[in-house]
């Protein structure tokens, strides 16, 4: 559907973006069908408006409405539902889904070529749904670093090895968030000397703990 695109920014999304579609045939140049904006969601409005009306244009942001594009009219947006790190390459994108949205069918199926031939597999999402969606996303991505590191405290302070909390943690996923442990058993005896213990060594955590545990419990 594109056989050329030029990809603005080459930061962890953008490179990984740019190797994927030079492996796939795509053409990355600077005169091309398609501009893909892979810049910080602060800068999309501005690079937006500095580019000449006529090619698709697009984003690769999870938050940033398509208004941002404006005054574009051929517009869309891909979000691929993916961390990304600059040690490794296009293989990132391998097997996430992403976030496609548009304003036309012709959009919506540019769209999802893209994500495809990304190695996306594509889903629409409605231009008002983004805070909702991107705060879903930050909670599964984002917010799981933050549990790891509070669990890792909490291992340092009882003398175990953080690094033994990353198998348990994979398994979780691997069993399709099964819950087990002492609530799911409702062992509230065991629930409450967490928070003793917490409480005794890491006081600033013990609300972070009671709100989770209120949030597992229902």
């Amino acid at each position: 559907m594109f056989e050329t695109a030029h990809v603005i920014g080459s930061g962890r999304v953008g490179s990984a973006v740019g190797a994927r579609l030079r492996e796939r045939g795509v053409a990355v140049q600077e005169d091309a069908e398609l501009v893909l904006l892979c810049v910080p969601d602060t800068a999309i409005a501005e690079v937006a408006r500095s580019i000449e009306r006529g090619p698709w244009l697009a984003h690769v942001s999870g938050a940033t409405p398509l208004g941002a594009l404006d005054p574009h009219e051929r517009r869309f947006s891909v979000h691929p539902l993916q961390t990304f790190t600059r040690t490794r390459g296009a293989e990132q994108l391998d097997g996430a889904f992403a976030a496609v949205t548009a304003e036309s069918d012709e959009a919506r199926d540019r769209g999802f070529w893209l994500a495809r031939t990304l190695g996306l597999e594509p889903f629409a999402l409605a231009d008002d749904a983004r805070p909702l969606y991107h705060a879903g996303a930050a909670i599964a991505s984002n917010y799981l670093v933050t549990l790891h590191r509070v669990a890792s405290d909490l291992f340092r302070a009882a003398g175990a090895p953080p690094e033994a909390l990353v198998p348990l943690m994979r398994r979780t996923i691997d069993n399709d968030f099964a819950l087990t442990g002492p609530i799911e058993r409702g062992d509230w005896e065991t629930v409450e000397a967490h928070r003793r213990a917490i409480r005794e060594t890491a006081p600033e955590l013990e609300p972070l703990y009671d709100v989770l545990a209120e949030a597992t419990a229902r």
